[in-house]
């Protein structure tokens, strides 16, 4: 293995280099720095914990020593990277010569980023919402920034990010050299960084979408039920710090709390934490004031701790590449590390996502060869229908009848149509077409009786003898008006004994209709 003083880095660096323990490249530093260092883009993937960071770094801080006006922009998903890169970087560089630096992240007080700013720092590195923000108050000048650092960056180019990295590549230089690292990188990731990247090397190290050889993995099934009872047995039997991945930022408050309660000392970190609070749990953690700490994906990229030593996904990640980020926090650096997956039956499809995504070319192989990791390599199948009782197996795409209902037909064993787009309407395809519609209804209109057709019925006659007045005829469309007079008499007399009887039971409460009736007949 070669040190770092035969990759090309300057001579001035090499002293701070050794003051930090930097003396042997990892394989992701050994193949990335000397391309860095002449320029070329890199678009390069290696395992987590390998050393990402100083393969960006170390190429960076050279290329501003060669370069005395250029600067540089380092962009991170989450505010924690950001800080933990700022923190390695300036490690690096050390007292070697006064090239400042500005950390601007959301959250963060814009007073104290402007005073950084005020500074003139060669280094930048933030989030992509917050660089956009200084953007547009044109409080920060990025033309003269001709290297651009991606990290994680198959997050950085996801849907979330990617209209805000289109907005600051605006405001870059054309001619720029451009570095992206992640753990891992799927297809559609490598295709969307051709946009940014100008005739790159690819650098892979390991297999892509891998788990380091030095992190044990188990399985353990359980249900909802027994879940936190198998958390807590699983946490007690293990020796160090605990890092707890739940899917949502309330599960991690009541899951937090519910540990501190039986006497587990714990902490949580999540996005709806404030700046303040979010450094504050990650910096008591790193100091181990307490031993588990409950965290979402903000906590799954690039976070280094050493001390922690077993990864828990108390639920797995809805992303399958974000489950090798998550058990990626442990066995940093070389170190051995623990991962434990607490699985119910409805977390089937998940885990298998994940384990053909590890497993791409032997689906059916043990998921790994040591014999010292117990894990089941069958995925949980939560659509079992042979263990399934008979009335809810799922029948047979032959057998179900479909009933389809047209104008009162019914017709068996036919599937429903598929729906076709009409012109009718544009907005909403699928809606009957009204000139149809309102066709029918004329046509069935002109072959209605006319109104000379109808029968004429007599006067009615009014029953007396019943509770409740009612007509003795059959109800009828009036043709006369003789008839539609006579009608409407005899419904007058209908309502008059209701009115009143109605009256009189309402003088006798002292209602002030009897004062209304005389003003009327006083009008009259």
């Amino acid at each position: 293995m070669t040190n770092f003083s035969k990759l090309g880095i300057p001579a001035i660096m090499l002293d701070t280099l050794k003051q930090i323990n930097f003396i042997d490249p990892t394989p992701i530093q050994e193949q990335a720095i000397p391309v860095a260092l002449e320029g070329h883009d890199i678009l390069g993937s290696a395992q987590t914990g390998t050393g990402k960071t100083a393969s960006f770094a170390i190429p960076m801080i050279a290329h501003l020593l060669a370069n005395k006006k250029s600067s540089a922009l380092v962009l991170l998903p989450t505010r924690e990277l950001a800080a933990q890169v700022l923190e390695a970087t300036n490690r690096m560089l050390g007292n070697i010569e006064k090239i400042g630096s500005a950390l601007l992240i959301g959250g963060d007080s814009m007073i104290k980023q402007l005073q950084q700013l005020k500074r003139n720092p060669r280094i930048i590195i933030g989030t992509p919402g917050r660089i956009n923000d200084h953007l547009s108050r044109k409080t920060l000048n990025i033309s003269a920034t001709n290297f651009l650092v991606l990290d994680e960056t198959d997050r950085m180019l996801d849907m979330g990010f990617g209209v805000q990295l289109n907005e600051i590549a605006k405001f870059l230089p054309k001619e720029r050299q451009t570095l992206m690292f992640s753990a891992t990188m799927p297809r559609n990731i490598t295709d969307l960084s051709r946009k940014y990247l100008r005739q790159p090397v690819r650098i892979a190290v390991g297999k892509e979408n891998a788990v380091a050889n030095n992190i044990r993995q188990e399985i353990v099934k359980t249900s909802e039920g027994t879940k936190y009872n198998d958390l807590l047995n699983q946490v007690n039997t293990r020796e160090g710090s605990v890092l707890i991945f739940v899917k949502t930022k309330f599960g991690a408050d009541r899951l937090a709390t519910r540990l501190s309660k039986d006497k587990l000392s714990s902490g949580a970190i999540h996005g709806d934490l404030h700046q303040r609070k979010r450094e504050r749990v990650i910096s008591d953690f790193r100091n181990q004031k307490f031993r588990v700490l409950v965290a979402t994906d903000i906590a799954a990229r690039g976070l280094d701790i050493p001390h922690i030593e077993n990864v828990v996904n108390y639920d797995l990640p809805q992303c399958p590449e974000d489950y090798i980020h998550r058990i990626g926090r442990t066995a940093r650096a070389g170190a051995e590390g623990l991962a434990i997956n607490l699985l119910t039956p409805k977390d089937g499809a998940k885990w298998k996502e994940i384990y053909k995504l590890m497993n791409p070319s032997s689906r059916d192989k043990a998921m790994l060869s040591d014999g010292f990791s117990p894990v089941d390599s069958k995925p949980l199948n939560s659509n079992d229908s042979k263990n399934a009782p008979k009335s809810k197996r799922p029948m047979r795409a032959g057998k179900r009848k479909v009933e389809l209902e047209t104008y009162g037909e019914v017709e068996t064993g036919k599937r429903k149509p598929k729906a076709r787009m009409t012109s009718h309407n544009p907005f909403n395809p699928f809606a009957p077409d009204k000139k149809a519609v309102n066709k029918q209804r004329r046509e069935r209109f002109s072959k209605a009786p006319k109104a000379s057709e109808y029968v004429s019925y007599p006067e009615f006659e009014l029953v007396e003898n019943e509770p409740k007045a009612r007509i003795s005829a059959p109800k009828a469309k009036m043709s006369d008006k003789k008839s539609f007079k006579s009608f409407a008499s005899d419904k007058n007399e209908v309502k008059k004994p209701r009115r009143e009887k109605f009256n009189k039971n309402a003088k006798s409460f002292g209602s002030p209709i009897r004062s209304q009736n005389k003003a009327k007949a006083k009008r009259k």
